[in-house]
């Protein structure tokens, strides 16, 4: 999910797709240490999705104190 996308949502939408995201990363650990995951980059752009969902949580919080 690109950044453009990720801005297109709306706050529960983005704390919807936060908790996916947190549990999709949580599996893939699981499958890591059960050496079942075939694509090791899986957990970096997931961890990279992650962190794009919080930048936009706080950029919208900051803009509600700016205002």
């Amino acid at each position: 999910m690109k950044i453009n996308e990720i801005r297109a949502l709306n706050i529960e939408e983005l704390s919807k797709e936060l908790e996916d995201s947190k549990l999709a990363l949580m599996n893939l650990r699981f499958k890591t240490v059960a050496m079942q995951l075939s694509d090791v980059n899986e957990i970096s752009r997931t961890k990279r999705k992650i962190s794009r969902i919080k930048t936009v949580i706080r950029e919208r919080e900051l803009a509600k104190v700016i205002e």
